[in-house]
């Protein structure tokens, strides 16, 4: 066990959220990861209420302990996600894209934590004024959709800020990078691109496949210049984007090329012209791992990368 803030908040095991992967994130993850002892989140990006309702349910027949579901703020059906998750008081709700702040009420109401997903100081501290529960900062080294600001850059800045629990995410896959994070003061980490490549991951083999040969150069970004910035592993679409996009494309012909590539290569397999969204530390993810293995190896590293540096004292 490893006590702090998140883990006292959501009544978890270890300090240690999944992260929520559009097409990726599904109940059984979320269960097996919370069954594990960390914090499992269904994503709801792109998927119909319905969708969500019924994989709730998988991972309420996984494990009874706390898991929860992330909000896509803005998405078409947002508000009718957000009636399903309140129904069945999942533990927490985290929120991006968009502005959370109007839904605080309702899910508190209903006895769930609310953890935003902020990209900078100001933000994270409108939230915690506002009454958020935790915050998720999330650096650029992160898979799929990113800001500006690196991991470092914003722990360093918004942990000091705010008194609620940080949560910190991007480039974060291994035991040294949650006792990092741990001694910056944040109370706890969140991983996707780990999980990613796990077994109980319901994704096609190719795109966990992808992940694990993966090098640490491998990771590109598109969209930077349209506001939209996207970080995935290199591909036949990304060069061709990123080729496009040097010679001055449109932005509709841009949008022609990527769309539907972040379900191509986790529902379809295919790595060539869909994207596996990706963070950027690679090469410790070598082998595909039971979620269960996964936790006690980060559980295991961070306890020895705190021991260690005890040396220095």
């Amino acid at each position: 066990m490893m006590k702090t803030k998140l883990t006292e908040l959501l009544n978890i095991q270890y300090p240690i959220i999944q992260g929520a992967m559009a097409w990726v994130s599904d109940g059984k993850l979320a269960g097996a990861v919370s069954a594990a002892g960390g914090a499992g989140t269904i994503a709801a990006g792109g998927r119909t209420a319905q969708w969500v309702k019924e994989q709730i349910e998988i991972a309420r027949g996984i494990t009874d302990k706390p898991f929860g579901v992330n909000i896509m703020l803005m998405a078409a059906n947002c508000d009718e996600i957000v009636d399903v998750v309140c129904e069945a008081k999942v533990a927490y709700a985290t929120l991006g894209a968009g502005n959370p702040v109007p839904y605080f009420e309702k899910l508190h109401n209903a006895g769930i934590k609310v953890i935003p997903v902020i990209p900078n100081v100001k933000l994270a501290k409108r939230v915690a004024d506002k009454g958020a529960d935790a915050l998720i900062i999330e650096g650029m080294e992160a898979g799929g959709h990113i800001g500006k600001l690196t991991t470092m850059a914003l722990m360093t800045q918004v942990i000091p800020e705010v008194d609620i629990p940080v949560v910190v995410a991007g480039g974060i896959a291994e035991g040294r990078g949650l006792a990092a994070a741990l001694v910056m003061g944040a109370a706890g980490v969140q991983m996707g691109t780990r999980f990613y490549a796990s077994e109980e991951c319901t994704v096609h083999i190719n795109a966990k496949n992808k992940i694990v040969e993966a090098i640490d150069t491998d990771t590109v970004v598109t969209g930077a210049l349209h506001g939209h910035a996207v970080r995935g592993i290199q591909n036949q679409m990304t060069n061709k984007y990123l080729t496009l996009e040097k010679e001055g494309a449109s932005e509709s012909e841009l949008e022609k090329l990527v769309i539907g590539t972040s379900r191509k290569a986790p529902v379809d397999g295919d790595v060539d012209w869909g994207l596996v969204q990706a963070g950027q530390s690679l090469t410790v993810i070598n082998e595909l791992k039971s979620c269960s293995e996964i936790i006690e190896s980060i559980v295991a590293e961070a306890k020895k990368a705190l021991a260690d540096v005890q040396r220095y004292i």
